[in-house]
């Protein structure tokens, strides 16, 4: 039986370019040599790399906030997640700053839960999804937000309420509808949660120092 794995590849580039430079993320320009030998040309957004945290509490709810999304034109629910703003920053640490600052909760116990690549035909992204357990409020003054986190709502959520509302064509977001659809599975393997990576597991789309 063939093994199902991603491999790493990368075929030669004869040009590139940067044609546009934002505050975060690039767009980049180049001509890809195809195996028949012809020459195409790709635009793909270049991107820093993301962290999403499915926050599982001991009533078995997830901690989700909703959040205006321009691009979309929706509000959507979300679970807390942000950019890995510093070259090799280590995704867990950056995981536990974003779950701090987007709902003022700790957690005990950290899993990989699993690894995406949002939009590989246009963007680089890479986005580690963290599982997180046995919650606690954070210590301290709540995090300063503003711009579209100034208007952003917290509320906690039964897992198979979330199942649902993916199935129903209900919620969007990509974190959220990964995460919860791949918690449900690793509870349906034999070993459960327990098959989960552990929380430092090697991330090659982003490698980091421990």
């Amino acid at each position: 039986m063939q093994q199902v794995q991603d491999t790493a590849e990368e075929w030669q580039v004869v040009a590139s370019a940067t044609p546009f430079t934002g505050n975060k993320t690039s767009v980049r320009t180049d001509d890809v040599v195809m195996p028949d030998g012809t020459v195409v040309r790709r635009d793909y957004q270049v991107h820093p790399g993301s962290v999403a945290v499915l926050a599982l509490d001991e009533r078995d709810r997830v901690v989700v906030l909703r959040q205006y999304r321009h691009p979309v034109r929706q509000k959507l629910w979300e679970i807390p997640a942000g950019l890995l703003d510093v070259p090799g920053e280590n995704p867990l640490h950056a995981a536990q700053r974003e779950l701090y600052e987007e709902a003022h909760v700790k957690a005990g116990d950290w899993r990989v839960l699993t690894d995406v690549y949002t939009t590989p035909g246009g963007c680089d992204e890479a986005v580690r999804i963290f599982l997180a357990r046995d919650l606690s409020e954070a210590e301290g003054e709540r995090f300063a937000v503003a711009e579209e986190e100034a208007d952003m709502e917290l509320a906690r959520v039964p897992v198979e309420e979330l199942v649902r509302g993916v199935l129903a064509g209900e919620l969007h977001n990509n974190c959220l509808v990964v995460g919860v659809l791949s918690l449900a599975a690793a509870r349906a393997t034999a070993d459960g949660l327990d098959s989960l990576r552990p929380a430092e597991a090697a991330w090659p789309a982003r490698p980091f120092q421990p």
